[in-house]
């Protein structure tokens, strides 16, 4: 959930969700016609069927940082002509985020964090699109439990209806202001928040960002696009798509 450090993103387009239909048979069995004398055994005790037992809640997973690495997208997964950023691009210096309204502490540090509260491992990795882009910026956090990641995806929606304006300090360059505001996010993985950055002034300026966090079981991805509307749905659902494959996860929704 940090700053780009190059601004470098890339994207995935024009992917579809097709949803399957589970039918039941239309129709009833016709009632019987019969008027026979009903039959003088007695009826059976039906058997008391056993209670079933509450399934207890299972502990917390164990990521590894070579894991996550696997579940991000790989070119493969991504349209031709992706390439992904070397780690000489974000050489310069971080963007970082500030603020002097109170109310815009928790976004602040949820943005400079290399890692959210509660990470136990993370990966990280950056694709363009070419230098007209789309670009992206993918990053996967273990966070143990569903229920932690439940609860940083509110902290993060919290944080990002308490603040309106932050400020991006680029390295070397100057410091540009930036409106925040939440939109409404793909819907793909559980409890799934999205907002847009844009920049007003500044060497930033007309510069417009859009984040995306969403769970995946035990695992929270967390998706900084530059691109269209689109580009921001498709690189979420094929996010979404390789970490439920790769962890091989079966409770985290679509």
């Amino acid at each position: 959930m940090r700053a780009p450090k190059s601004l470098a993103f890339a994207a995935a387009a024009g992917l579809l969700v097709v949803g399957c239909s589970n039918e039941e048979p239309s129709g009833s069995p016709a009632p019987s016609t019969s008027t026979s004398t009903p039959s003088a055994t007695p009826t059976p005790t039906p058997t008391p069927s056993a209670t079933p037992s509450t399934p207890k809640p299972a502990g917390p997973q164990t990521r590894t940082a070579a894991e996550l690495k696997k579940a991000l997208m790989a070119l493969a997964d991504l349209p031709p002509g992706f390439s992904i950023e070397s780690d000489q691009a974000a050489e310069g210096g971080d963007i970082t985020a500030s603020s002097k309204n109170a109310a815009c502490a928790k976004l602040v540090a949820l943005t400079n964090a290399d890692t959210p509260p509660g990470s136990k491992a993370s990966a990280i990795e950056s694709y363009s699109g070419g230098q007209e882009g789309p670009f992206i910026d993918e990053q996967i956090d273990a966070m143990g439990t569903p229920q932690a990641v439940a609860a940083l995806q509110n902290s993060f929606r919290s944080a990002i209806r308490s603040c309106k304006t932050l400020t991006l300090r680029v390295p070397n360059e100057g410091s540009s202001t930036v409106q925040v505001r939440e939109v409404s996010p793909p819907q793909a993985g559980t409890t799934p928040v999205a907002v847009r950055f844009t920049a007003t002034s500044g060497p930033l300026e007309g510069l417009e960002l859009t984040m995306v966090t969403t769970g995946v079981a035990d695992v929270v991805i967390a998706l900084t696009v530059m691109g269209f509307p689109e580009d921001v749905a498709g690189a979420t659902e094929t996010a979404v798509t390789k970490a439920k494959k790769t962890l091989k996860t079966t409770n985290s929704g679509t």
